[in-house]
């Protein structure tokens, strides 16, 4: 076939949808079949297939000397797979296998059977009632369980030492085990395997094994059977020894089970390499913590090192800047005075530039303040000017340098004076305020305004003290000269102080002007004759509440202080605090109940309009 023959006869598949991986639980008869080869080493279905050709295989054994030889009163002690001719198959026969067994027995040791044969047979002591019993016991499954757990041919040794090195751990162990499997309760028990077992295997063989659980049980070996109790209390006896008697068996029987487990565990060449793999994995893991350790130290001591050297070099530069600065600054100095002495020597060539001899004093004087003001470049280039100059440029350069110790002593002096100024401020303010009535009366208020349980509340008093005291200069109080002044109250007698009749005497003044004042606003002409009596000989207007404002009088605006101080006796007080607004109102100066009040509605009110507009929003 060509290519162009073969691109003509090409077909291109289109994948409708693309590939999915999916999960998929295996099941069926199948994968159980392969489970078991792969983690019990057996096939069900052949093991199945082989019992079934056995049954045709079977073949009874019917030894009649061993039938005569038994003693139908001793019938618990014989071994019934033996008198049913079962020697061999025991506790593989099945059903089926003792039924037919037992019937081969009867049709040929039947005693009606062997009197028609001429054969002599006593009723009472015949070996047919062993053949009974035999049926009896196997055929019923719990006493053929009972009977298969005492199994006089079943080996309970457990293998020795020298049958180990004899015969090899894995055929040793493999026999035994393989034996005590058929006590197990569960099924599929897990076989030893060999040397090339993963594991996985090895683990789930030992952890089956040493979690072991035997049907087994020693009620057929029972001294005494319970039938056989006179009474109920006999009978109960008779179970409670019987049942004794079984559980130390079967303790017996499962610390044989546990001490072949152990040797074989002890024995296994696989939990050996197995241990020395986990020995050598923690010494692997052991060696690399350590060599990181190491390591880790290796380089720590190398930063160090480094670290080190490098604060060394930083020590030496910085000594050798040192030296070079110590170095320059000499040759500076060095240099200066040589432009100091050239200058003098140059000022006195020229008689210091002088007319007369004042003048010389005078020029001697500034020659030597020259020198102190100006540097070595400024002398240099000033040395130039004089020697173009001369005279003028002496007396110019003169001037300047009085003007310039001039603005320096006026500096000096007016920083001297702010210091002194500062340290005055300082030392009185160092100096406690004096308590004055007034200030003593205005702490006793605020003390009472602000009760106990107030958040930081001497700091709140001190911030009442400073926002309604009257002082003279810009001393304050703080929260611990409060509180000091305030134990001291507290400690002392009040009744006894003269702040109290000062109290008593502003506060009946204070009344005295608010009666005035209420008087004066009440509007004669609206009141009537009749809504006035004279009281104490005075004409006083019939009123119900308080006066009324005046109608063309504004309200005054709340202030900053007081929207604070509304806004702090509001937290302070809460609602459920007794009068509350009055105590709202007496933190507030200059403000009566109603307008705490107001001012508060209003407060809420604009709180509600703004999240309004913000919900709108």
């Amino acid at each position: 076939m060509t290519d162009g023959d073969a691109s003509s006869h090409s077909r291109v598949v289109a994948i409708p949808w693309p590939f999915i991986k999916r999960k998929v639980e295996c099941a069926g008869a199948a994968f159980l079949r392969y489970h078991n080869i792969k983690c019990h080493g057996e096939d069900t279905q052949s093991l199945t297939l082989t019992s079934k050709e056995n049954i045709k295989e079977v073949v009874f054994e019917d030894d009649v000397e061993y039938l005569r030889s038994l003693d139908p009163k001793e019938w618990k002690r014989q071994d019934h797979y033996a008198v049913l001719g079962m020697k061999d198959l025991r506790y593989k026969a099945t059903e089926d296998d003792i039924k037919r067994a037992y019937r081969q027995k009867v049709l040929k040791h039947h005693p009606d059977k062997r009197k028609a044969q001429g054969e002599e047979v006593r009723s009472d002591d015949d070996y047919f009632t062993c053949i009974t019993k035999a049926y009896e016991t196997l055929g019923t499954p719990n006493k053929r369980k009972s009977y298969d757990s005492i199994d006089p041919m079943f080996d309970d040794s457990i293998p020795t030492s020298a049958e180990i090195k004899k015969e090899g751990f894995f055929k040793a162990f493999a026999k035994y085990f393989e034996m005590n499997a058929r006590w197990s309760e569960k099924r599929n028990v897990p076989l030893l395997g060999d040397d090339k077992s993963s594991r996985e295997n090895v683990e789930r063989f030992y952890a089956f094994w040493y979690e072991f659980e035997s049907w087994r049980e020693f009620s057929y070996l029972d001294e005494e059977e319970k039938e056989k109790g006179a009474d109920r209390e006999e009978r109960r006896w008779i179970e409670k020894q019987n049942k004794a008697a079984r559980a130390k068996l079967k303790k017996e029987e499962m610390a044989r089970i546990r001490s072949l487990v152990d040797l074989a565990y002890a024995n296994d060449p696989r939990i050996q390499r197995f241990k020395q793999e986990d020995k050598d994995k923690k010494l692997a893991a052991k060696r690399a913590r350590q060599d990181a350790v190491q390591a880790k130290k290796a380089e720590e001591e190398r930063l160090m090192k480094e670290a080190l050297l490098a604060k060394q070099k930083a020590e030496e530069a910085e000594k050798a800047r040192l030296e070079a600065a110590r170095a320059e600054r000499e040759q500076m100095k060095k240099n200066l005075r040589k432009e100091r002495k050239s200058f003098r020597d140059l000022c006195k060539s020229n008689n210091y530039y002088a007319q007369n001899d004042n003048e010389n004093v005078a020029h001697l004087a500034a020659v030597e303040k020259i020198c102190e003001m100006m540097k070595v470049v400024e002398l240099q280039d000033f040395m130039k000017e004089l020697e173009t100059n001369g005279r003028e440029a002496f007396l110019k350069v003169v001037k300047e340098t009085e003007e310039k110790l001039e603005a320096e002593r006026r500096a000096l002096f007016e920083t001297k004076k702010v210091e002194d100024q500062k340290a005055k401020k300082n030392a009185i303010l160092k100096v406690p305020i004096d308590w004055t009535p007034e200030l003593t009366q205005l702490l006793i208020k605020a003390v009472n305004l602000f009760p106990a349980g107030t958040n930081q509340r001497w700091e709140v008093v001190a911030n009442f003290l400073n926002q309604h005291g009257t002082f003279f200069d810009e001393r304050r109080f703080n929260a611990k000269e409060v509180l000091n002044k305030a134990k001291d109250l507290q400690s002392s007698d009040f009744s006894k102080s003269s702040l109290k009749k000062a109290a008593n005497e502003e506060a009946f003044d204070q009344f005295e002007k608010d009666k005035k004042k209420a008087i004066n606003n009440v509007d004669d002409s609206s009141i009537s004759k009749s809504d006035t009596k004279l009281v104490n000989g005075t004409a006083k207007p019939k009123m119900n509440g308080d006066v009324g404002k005046e109608p063309g009088k504004e309200e005054r605006p709340w202030t900053k202080t007081e929207q604070e101080l509304l806004e702090q006796a509001i937290k302070t007080f809460p609602v459920s605090t007794p009068e509350r607004w009055d105590k709202i109102a007496d933190c507030i100066p200059n403000r009566t109940k109603k307008d705490c009040m107001k001012r508060y509605k209003e407060l809420v009110e604009l709180v509600k309009a703004k999240k309004q507009a913000a919900n709108i929003g």
